[in-house]
């Protein structure tokens, strides 16, 4: 049944014919949708949306067509495509940056994980051209992420840089974006997505490549049609009204944190990337991305390790496993919007036809929004020393009525997958 939506004192509401006018917040819409391809709901946002960060405005959330995701569509076109026709386009592209000495000719952003170590080991390999590995750190390493990390430069025979950013910085920032945000990874997404090009900037290395390409996971229709990362998707201009963890940039000194030490979390100028001639594609454009296909690759490749136990919130043991503080952005993103790591993950496997639709249900509502109980102690630390009590007590002001209920026994979803 569809609800009402109407605007009551400024605020977007979803009428329930029992309790009223319930609140919906973030700009999500106000009907709750699944799609009946994958598990998702059209409370998605769209992965190309960086911040997805505020109680007001219109955030950009997966596009649905007749019941069916943007992402499933996206995915199932690939069945259609002329990949060795994709694959000259890659070739002459590489050819316009490939060096003739040895010097690094193209820049891949990773972690040691299987997408990054199959962008690296196959444009080494079979394409030869001479990669530049770099990393920004994750806040706190996992044993196995670490040592996956490890073998990718040592088995595999990649130059790396590690970027560490201040750990005073990092830690206040992400403890703001929790508590303003409840989005502990904005500001880990801020300089895993900028400090790549201005490393690349400052190498003169001109063409840098992500993986699967994020018109897989919901993006505007038509824009799986380019490999480009384009411009927008950069999180705007350092000189405006840029925000991180719930700050704008200017305010952040009055919490010891001064313009300087931010730069590396902040986005190039759209003219500065033009002057350094700094192309960014993604390889899955070009080339057919499972991505199970790419664990198996890295595996062999760099003996690529997957977790020894299930990762909490989810079925699988090799997605996302280097950093403590993973789990806990998936678990925010299932407050906010009540999808889980489990959905996202089922939704993928659905999509590459790995796991039926049913099978998918069922892994959801047994582990979608699993609490990620192994790191809390140390993400607690990591965060100023917060409480248990204070991190629940923040968590719960940032479920939106349309989504959940308070029972007497606890929050429920109103809607889940079926």
């Amino acid at each position: 049944m569809r609800l009402e939506e109407v605007d009551i004192d400024g605020r977007h509401c979803v009428n329930d014919p029992e309790e009223g006018p319930l609140e919906v917040r973030y700009g999500l819409p106000g009907n709750v949708e699944f799609c009946r391809s994958c598990v998702v709901s059209n409370q998605r946002v769209s992965p190309s949306v960086v911040t997805a960060d505020t109680r007001e405005g219109r955030k950009s959330t997966i596009p649905f067509k007749d019941g069916v995701c943007e992402a499933c569509r996206v995915v199932a076109k690939k069945d259609t495509i002329d990949w060795a026709g994709r694959e000259r386009m890659l070739k002459d592209l590489l050819d316009r940056h490939r060096s003739r000495d040895g010097r690094y000719d193209c820049l891949i952003p990773g972690s040691g994980g299987k997408d990054s170590v199959y962008q690296s080991h196959v444009l080494k390999t079979k394409y030869g051209m001479n990669p530049l590995t770099v990393t920004w750190a994750p806040h706190l390493y996992t044993d196995v992420g670490w040592r996956n990390f490890t073998r990718w430069s040592h088995a595999g025979g990649f130059d790396n840089y590690l970027f560490t950013p201040d750990g005073q910085v990092h830690r206040k920032l992400t403890e703001l974006a929790y508590r303003n945000l409840l989005h502990p990874f904005q500001p880990f997404i801020y300089g895993q997505r900028h400090f790549p090009m201005r490393m690349a900037r400052m190498l003169g290395i001109r063409l840098i490549f992500y993986g699967e390409h994020h018109a897989e996971y919901g993006v505007a229709a038509g824009e799986d049609e380019s490999s480009l990362f384009l411009p927008k998707y950069f999180a705007g201009d350092p000189d405006g009204d840029l925000v991180i963890g719930g700050v704008p940039v200017a305010e952040l000194a009055r919490h010891g944190i001064t313009r300087a030490k931010l730069e590396p979390y902040l986005p190039l100028r759209e003219n500065e990337i033009r002057a350094a001639g700094i192309e960014v594609h993604f390889l899955g454009y070009f080339l057919k991305w499972v991505p199970q296909e790419m664990y198996y690759y890295a595996v062999e490749a760099t003996g690529f390790e997957p977790n020894t136990e299930r990762t909490e919130g989810t079925h699988s043991r090799y997605s996302s496993i280097d950093d403590k503080m993973d789990g806990f952005h998936y678990w925010c993103a299932f407050i906010k919007f009540g999808i889980g790591r489990c959905t996202h993950e089922a939704s993928q496997e659905i999509r590459h036809k790995l796991l039926t639709r049913e099978e998918g249900v069922a892994l959801v509502r047994r582990f979608d929004g699993e609490f990620p109980r192994k790191h809390f102690k140390e993400v607690l630390e990591y965060m100023g020393n917060m409480s248990e009590e204070e991190f629940f007590a923040i968590a719960d002001g940032f479920r939106s009525p349309h989504l959940w209920k308070l029972t007497g026994n606890g929050w429920v979803l109103r809607h889940q997958v079926a």
